[in-house]
């Protein structure tokens, strides 16, 4: 079930989301992107109730935190799962924005208690992330060497060495690439502003010195956006990768595929308690994503055992 992009609210539900708007934007270390969709999960919540409260008392509703119980917080989670058919990772990014917010009214002394506390999370079954097999990442690189400039070529090439986040291959600094013979690496500032140092092996190292004699003297970023030379936006490095990904006949490729390309590899090798430090993970449950088999080895799994 698709929603609206911008449900219509009472005047009382849309100066409760413009409080907590105003909060996020001026009080909060969070991108754009996390703003947008928290105030959209909430938004659609909010519509949500006053439509449901108009249908069962046939008058007009209007949402407060205050009235709000963890009763109408499970119903509205069973709403997404049931008649939404929402996948369980959405239902969930839904229901954490919503604690998320009455988490911040509790806190204001707005509502006494938090009604979302005891809600829980919708369960499901650990997926391993998609990733590109051996021949689909050599189509990739083939089509980025051809038809690519030095730029495009060397972010493909340290997005697949290298595991970096989106954000955070985006806003890499000339100056946050450190190499000497044969070795270096990068100091990446990832989420929650948290510094790391990504090893670099010995092709991540040898597309970046043949890449930075490139750039002029004057660069600030290490991939900068044609003749701005501002830091590329996260749409325009969604569109290099599927420019090549293209070229390659491969389909729907996105940056994260290329970072859980690393993290399978990787994983195969590397303890996950190195691996969680090189990826940048606060927790070793999300790298055990990667020692997941892919569809691809659990059925070469089951057919070891398969009668001839």
């Amino acid at each position: 079930m698709k929603r609206a992009a911008q449900p219509s609210l009472s005047r009382s539900g849309q100066e409760a989301l413009a409080l907590y708007e105003h909060w996020l934007w001026e009080r909060e270390d969070l991108t754009q992107a996390s703003i947008r969709n928290y105030l959209s999960d909430l938004r659609h919540f909010i519509a949500w109730y006053e439509t449901e409260r108009e249908v069962i008392t046939h008058d007009d509703a209007t949402f407060a935190p205050q009235v709000i119980t963890t009763p109408t917080l499970t119903r509205y989670r069973g709403l997404l799962q049931i008649v939404g058919q929402q996948k369980p990772a959405s239902v969930n990014r839904s229901l954490i924005s919503l604690k998320r917010y009455f988490g911040w009214v509790t806190q204001h002394d707005i509502i006494t208690y938090d009604p979302s506390v005891a809600v829980k999370l919708v369960g499901e079954v650990g997926i391993p992330p998609r990733h590109l097999d051996d021949q689909e990442e050599q189509a990739l690189v083939a089509a980025v060497t051809k038809a690519g400039n030095p730029r495009d070529r060397a972010l493909i090439v340290l997005l697949l060495h290298t595991g970096l986040r989106a954000r955070e291959i985006r806003r890499l600094r000339r100056d946050q690439v450190k190499l000497s013979k044969r070795r270096g690496f990068l100091g990446v500032i990832g989420k929650r502003n948290k510094y790391r140092e990504v090893p670099l092996n010995a092709t991540a190292c040898r597309v970046l010195e043949e890449y930075l004699p490139t750039l002029s003297a004057d660069t600030v970023f290490l991939f900068p956006s044609g003749k701005t030379k501002h830091a590329l936006s996260e749409r325009a490095l969604g569109y290099i990768v599927k420019k090549y990904a293209t070229h390659a006949k491969l389909a729907d490729m996105s940056p994260h595929d290329l970072r859980h390309r690393f993290g399978y590899r990787m994983a195969q090798s590397v303890p996950l308690h190195r691996l969680a430090q090189i990826m940048g993970h606060d927790s070793l449950d999300t790298t055990t994503l990667y020692i997941q088999g892919t569809k691809q080895d659990l059925q070469q799994a089951v057919e070891t055992i398969a009668w001839t």
